[in-house]
């Protein structure tokens, strides 16, 4: 294995093991603050679409390097 491709897996897996401390953190603040089920699903679903901007950049640059 290569730096290069060490660096890249341990990228990947440091933003997903911190997406997943973010889904904790958020549920969290959720359930303190007594937000309920839609101020809920609002919380989640903002971190969601962060995430998932930051999963289509990743597609979109191997797409596009092809």
């Amino acid at each position: 294995m290569t730096e290069a491709q060490f660096s890249e897996w341990g990228f990947y897996v440091g933003v997903g093991g911190l997406c997943a401390l973010m889904v904790f953190i958020v549920f969290k603040l959720a359930h303190d603050s007594k937000a309920g089920r839609f101020g809920t699903i609002i919380l989640l679903l903002g971190l969601v679409l962060g995430v998932l901007g930051f999963l289509l950049k990743g597609i979109l640059s191997l797409i596009l390097d092809k």
